[in-house]
Order: C-alpha cells, then structure tokens, then sequence
C-alpha cells in the first residue's frame, strides 16, 4: 500500500467504520470492564464526536487523553479523529510538571482523564492558559469537570465524518525527555493503514479471524498501531488490559482468558513471563499463532528458550515513534533469531557513515530509513528536527550492520556504543554474552570511566533465583566473556541489582542506570 492509494481526503477512523458493511454485529474489543461489538464502538465514537463538538473542538484542535486502557480511550480516540480533532496520547507513567509541558506545548482544549490519573492533573491545572474542559473517566474531581458517561448521554449515534485531507495530522504522541523536553511528534491519517497493511497484514499475516493483544499501551504509537488500527484494518478483534503495571501474571491470565491470537509484547517482557515458575502449564497459551516482539534487542536466547517453552518463535521487528510503522523485521516464514531481520516491503534501509554514504556490508554505521508513513518534524523543536529528518531519509540513532545474507544486526544506540582501545564495542553484543551464563536473569551494559577517564564497559545484573551476588561471581561472569568473545570488549566491573529499572513499555531504561 502507497499513499496514492488513498483517496486525497480521507479520515482514519475509515478503519473502525469500514467493518459496519458486513461484521457490524461481530465483538471488536474485548476487556475486563465490557466487550463491544464494531456497531457498539462505532456508536459511542459517534457520540464522543458530537459531544466534542458540543465544547467547540474542530478540524486541527488537539485532544489530550490521558488514561488506562479502556474502552473510553478507544471511544475518545476515534470520536477526537472523526471530527478532524488530533490526539495527544500522554503517558500514564509521567510526572505533573510533564503533563503540564505537554498540555502548553500541544495547545490541547480538552483533557479525558481517567479519574485514577487525575490527581497528577489536579497538582497543575491551574495557570494552564489553553485547557478549557476537562472530561473525566469515573467520577469528576470537581465540579466544573465533566463525568464521561454524563457528557455522551443522549447525545446522538450518528456522525458524519469530518473530510480531512489524508496529510492532516491526527495523532501527537511525545518521547522520553531524557535528553531535554519530550519531543512531540505528529503523525497524519494516511500513516495508520499503510503501516497497518505493510507490518501486521504484509509481512505478519494478520486476517479478519486474528484476535490481538499487545503489551505496549495505546499512548505509544507501537501500542496504538497494534492493538487498534491494525486489527480493524482487517476486520479482527483486539484484547485490552487496563491493569496497572503490566504484570508478567496479568499477561499470562489476559492471555489465558481472552484467546488472543498475536502476542505483541517487548523482549524484557517475554523473559519475565519465562522467568514464572510453570506458566506454560499453569496458562493456557494455545491460542497464539504469532509472538512478535519490539521496542529493544532480543537476545537469542530469550528467542530460544521462548521456543522450547512454547513453541512459538518470537518475530522480531524494530520501528520508531517518528516511523509509527514498523519498518524492519523478521517473518513468521523468514526468522533468523540474533537479527532483527531485513526491511519491511515499502520502505528503503541503509547503513550508514557520518556523512550519509552506505557502508560495506559487515561494518557498524547508522541505520537511514525512507518511507510513507513517517513524521516530518518534532513539534516547536527546530534544530532536533534537523538532526533526524534528513531529507527523505530518518536518521533512527541506532547503530547496525548487515550481513552477507542481508540481514539486519542491531548493536545499539549512536549514544551508548563505546569505544575501548580505540575499537567500537557494542554493548548488545556483551549482554547477549551475559545472558548465556545460567545466574545471569537480566542485564544492561553502559559506559564508565575508569581510573584514567577513559571509557569501559560496565555491566548492572540481576540474577535469578538461586543465585547470590559475590566478588567470585562477578569475576566468574568476567572471565565468561573474555572466554566467549573478544578479550578487551568484557565488562570490567559487574553492578548486581535485585531488578533493573523498566519503562512503561517493559524494557530496560537505561537512562535510570546512568547515576548508578
């Protein structure tokens, strides 16, 4: 699928409505709060719509939502995207100070909050000079605030949609603000079916009788693209969870009760479900046909030990919020574990030197992507934009190398490569070291100074259950490394830790190590 494809007007919420035709009455979302058919979620997104329009919202204005995964998010996402509105998914995960950024900074005049989030609202509501109404989920926190259920009631079931031109933006999703303020980043109505049709139909799949269920929350654009526009892009059903942290056991029983078919979920989070005594007896797995992974490295042996377990391979697949698609994998027909595959039909990859020329096959540089369905900028950030969209081409940050064979090996990000002795050394390639050794549970791999100020590679561990961290055992896991790979590339220090630090998403963030 290609952009000329698409009619020159058009409107994503095309995806939710085309199934009316003819699976109308068919369940599209699956939860613990209610199951809705496409008519059901069809009808309350036409009366979110109208009822947005009620409080003056138009084609362009920006719609924050900030809640769990409920059916209300979906509701509001795609009343907000009928209307020509643009939705700022904001992360459940976040401080006050950061909602208050990304509240200024997208201009947004309505908030849908989810009245368990809505205390972090309440610390900086005020002075926020383009919020006019907020709209809660449950039970309003005061009462110029408006209940969901009281603001939809009566209001009507039909809704013409709004003729937006395919380029219009409709979704605002913000990065981690590690290194500065959250970049926004802005993607347009004609980016969700071309990567729907190009990553989870094309090269996953993915038909009409597939059940979905990603780990990822919908306020990311992996999330988001998996869990919504893809399965109703074909006309399947998705499965959300709105419980609070996604547990490897909350996985295991949504999994075990909603049947999914595809399992979309983050390296780190397939080995803690690993990691559970017995859970491949104790839940019923049999469902899954599809076990996809993303959002960072997977280790070859989490690959194979999901596959012994299971017996199921694990797809991995790499995309960026700036791509929202998924432009770099593996195939259910195609799986090389250790790699992240080769590029996605409908987009263009190259490794890359410093000055943008493509590099032997076999050499470290920086991967270059070019498609359809990438952003163009990050909002109000003129010269963080430069640095990334470069012409046609997006520079990802992430260093690989492709083989003789075409295939793509991730060994990490521009900023965390190090250099020992004057050679790159890939942090990816020690962990996967670690992870062999049989104490070794989880692991990161940073950047440390030694004594003279020069760079060297530290290693933060946890160990699984059994296991004591020692003085012996941190040398036994040195001496590991040196055995299974080149002698200058080990860790020279081991941190043992009961638990790395996760994100939202389940990975490892690195960037919580950086002061330990």
């Amino acid at each position: 699928m290609k952009i000329s494809d698409l009619p020159l007007h058009y409107n994503a919420a095309d995806i939710l409505e085309h199934n009316l035709a003819k699976r109308a009455g068919k369940v599209a979302l699956y939860s613990l709060e209610r199951e809705m058919t496409f008519r059901q979620v069809s009808q309350e997104v036409n009366q979110v719509g109208n009822a947005l329009r009620n409080l003056g919202v138009r084609i362009g204005d920006f719609v924050s939502l900030l809640s769990l995964d409920l059916p209300e998010w979906v509701t509001s996402f795609f009343g907000t995207l009928k209307i020509g509105g643009s939705v700022v998914g904001m992360s459940t995960t976040l401080t006050p100070p950061e909602y208050a950024y990304m509240l200024d900074d997208s201009r947004a005049r309505v908030l849908i909050v989810d009245e368990t989030l809505l205390p972090k609202i309440e610390e900086i509501r005020t002075g926020r000079p383009f919020l006019e109404h907020i709209v809660v989920i449950g039970r309003p926190g005061r009462n110029e605030d408006i209940a969901y259920a009281d603001w939809i009631k009566g209001e009507r079931t039909e809704l013409n949609t709004a003729r937006t031109h395919r380029d219009d933006f409709c979704t605002l999703n913000y990065t981690s603000g590690t290194t500065g303020q959250p970049k926004g980043i802005q993607h347009a109505h004609k980016d969700m079916p071309i990567s729907s049709q190009l990553y989870t139909v094309n090269t996953l799949g993915l038909n009409e009788n597939d059940r979905t269920f990603a780990v990822a929350r919908l306020f990311f654009t992996y999330g988001l693209g998996v869990t919504l526009f893809s399965p109703w892009h074909v006309g399947a059903s998705t499965v959300l969870c709105s419980k609070p942290p996604r547990t490897a056991t909350n996985v295991l029983e949504t999994i075990d009760r909603f049947k999914p078919t595809f399992l979309f979920n983050v390296p780190t989070g397939y080995a803690s479900i690993l990691a559970v005594e017995g859970f491949a007896e104790r839940y019923n797995l049999s469902s899954l046909r599809v076990c996809a992974a993303a959002g960072e490295a997977l280790p070859e042996a989490i690959w194979h030990a999901w596959k012994e377990r299971t017996g199921l391979e694990i797809v991995e697949s790499m995309g960026t919020t700036e791509a929202f698609a998924l432009f770099l994998s593996n195939r259910p027909n195609d799986n090389r574990p250790g790699t992240i595959g080769k590029a996605v039909e409908g987009f263009e990859l190259k490794v890359a030197d410093e000055n943008g020329h493509e590099v032997p096959r076999g050499e470290i540089g920086d991967l270059m992507v070019k498609g359809e369905t990438f952003s163009l900028f990050y909002l109000h950030q003129y010269h963080r934009s430069q640095q990334a969209f470069r012409g046609e081409w997006l520079f990802t940050g992430d260093k690989f190398y492709v083989d003789g064979e075409g295939y793509y090996h991730y060994t990490g990000r521009v900023d965390e490569m190090l250099k020992a002795g004057g050679i790159w050394v890939s942090p990816v390639e020690i962990e996967n070291t670690l992870r062999k050794h049989q104490a070794v549970f989880e692991c990161a791999v940073m950047g440390r100074p030694d004594r003279d100020g020069l760079l060297k590679p530290k290693a933060f561990v946890a160990l699984r259950p059994g296991y004591t961290a020692s003085a012996e055992l941190e040398n036994e896991l040195i001496e590991h490394c040196k055995a299974n790979m080149a002698a200058y590339k080990r860790p020279r220090w081991v941190a043992f830790m009961d638990e790395l630090p996760k994100t939202a998403t389940g990975k490892i963030q690195r960037s919580a190590l950086c002061s330990a």
